[in-house]
């Protein structure tokens, strides 16, 4: 091969192979726990960037370069259900679930807040039925304002297989996430109490720049849709099913298991796809041992919604799954991280990234794990993603498990190192 050739095929092999660089950012020693991470970037500072579990923070304030390991207690004993997210001021709010078993906080969502860029954090305030089980909540933020919107799913007796045990997607708000708006139901329809296929779950909240409000989430197989145009004090008479699912909810693989809920975005930016909703979650469309991440899109405030398309653009038979999906609403951006197993037959997973420049409307996608992990079966990850993306700046994250050892790891990707 000549020397100029050579140089070539060297270049173009060393591209394909490139990689984004991996950092681990927290370890956790229990693996009984479900460490799903969570992410937020400071709206107001993109270089500071906090990153979490139900008990661990990290904390970075040059734009993911180093980490700083935060302590994060609550007198609410959190233990499940993290999920971070900032304002466009720069606070920083902090949801999960409480786990202080028999005790009159039991299964309670928890919102701690910080004012100094993730470095402290209050005790957290709390809402939820008493009586009852309130776990998974979503949070979103007004783009202009600190108003909070909340969701969750609000269950009678979890775990109890009664008929007439019941699961439900509850509302509330708040201007400072410390007093909370009282909890509507908005669900009309019911799900059961098993925490499973046929339970309500995975409630998702979008809001406008212009305060009009809308909520996704699963109960049996139906994703359906909820909205407010008057701040959350009504809702729809009747939730719309926008899409189904064609498998399990309880999605599970040897040694990876997580819940399949939907994610819905609302693009506020001032880009030319402005007020697009675009609903994100993974489906076995076509055959169990095949699962997909899809999408579909509505232009008008959820009145019509368009075809499903495929996300991951392989033609294997194989899984893509656990996705978690941002906007960045400085320019319209549509980013989506998930597992992967095209590459193997023996359950080792990478982790993509789907990225789309027109609303939503075509993706393309690259692989940002550097390497792959193996399931342990002996030790089971409860296997989950998530993401943020604000001023260019993308920051994905994911759980893995090496040698039985769980841990959560990320990466920092700028637009313009995105193929166009």
């Amino acid at each position: 091969m000549k020397p100029l050739a050579l140089f070539y095929f060297l270049l173009l092999s060393f591209m394909s192979s490139a990689q984004f660089k991996n950092s681990k950012l927290i370890e956790v020693d229990d693996n009984s726990q479900a460490i799903a991470p969570t992410v937020a970037i400071n709206k107001s500072n993109p270089k500071n960037i906090v990153v979490g579990t139900p008990q661990h923070l990290a904390r970075s304030s040059d734009g993911g370069t180093s980490w700083q390991p935060i302590s994060l207690k609550s007198s609410f004993n959190t233990n499940s259900d993290p999920v971070l997210t900032s304002t466009h001021k720069g606070t920083f709010f902090f949801f999960s679930s409480s786990g202080s078993a028999g005790g009159a906080e039991a299964n309670q969502v928890v919102c701690q807040r910080s004012d100094d860029e993730g470095l402290t954090w209050t005790d957290g305030s709390f809402l939820g039925n008493h009586s009852k089980n309130n776990s998974r909540a979503k949070p979103v933020v007004h783009p202009h304002k600190n108003f909070l919107y909340l969701a969750w799913t609000q269950f009678d007796q979890l775990g109890s297989p009664s008929p007439e045990c019941q699961s439900q997607i509850m509302f509330s708000k708040s201007p400072n996430g410390s007093v909370w708006s009282k909890p509507v139901v908005i669900s009309q329809t019911a799900g059961d109490c098993l925490g499973k296929t046929n339970s309500a779950a995975g409630a998702h909240p979008t809001v406008g720049s212009d305060g009009k409000i809308y909520v996704a989430w699963a109960t049996n197989k139906n994703i359906y849709f909820d909205r407010s145009f008057d701040n959350g004090s009504t809702w729809l008479d009747n939730d719309l099913v926008i899409a189904g699912y064609n498998g399990k909810r309880d999605f599970s693989l040897p040694g990876l298991t997580h819940n399949n809920t939907p994610a819905l975005l609302f693009d506020n930016s001032e880009g030319r796809f402005k007020g697009t909703m675009l609903l994100v979650w993974e489906d076995q469309k076509k055959d169990l041992d095949n699962t997909d991440i899809w999408t579909i899109r509505s232009r008008n405030r959820g009145d019509y919604w368009g075809k499903p398309q495929k996300v991951n653009q392989d033609t294997t038979h194989a899984h893509q799954f656990a996705p978690h999906a941002a906007v960045d609403q400085t320019n319209g951006n549509v980013y989506i991280v998930y597992y992967d197993q095209r590459e193997y037959n023996d359950n080792q997973t990478d982790v993509y990234l789907a990225y789309s420049f027109d609303g939503g409307n075509n993706f393309k996608e690259v692989k940002i794990s550097e390497n792959s992990f193996q399931p342990d079966e002996t030790h089971p990850l409860y296997c989950a993603t998530g993401i943020d993306a604000h001023s260019n700046l993308i920051f994905p994250v994911w759980t893995r498990t090496d040698n039985g050892h769980a841990s959560v790891w990320g990466t920092v990707i700028k637009v313009d190192e995105l193929k166009k």
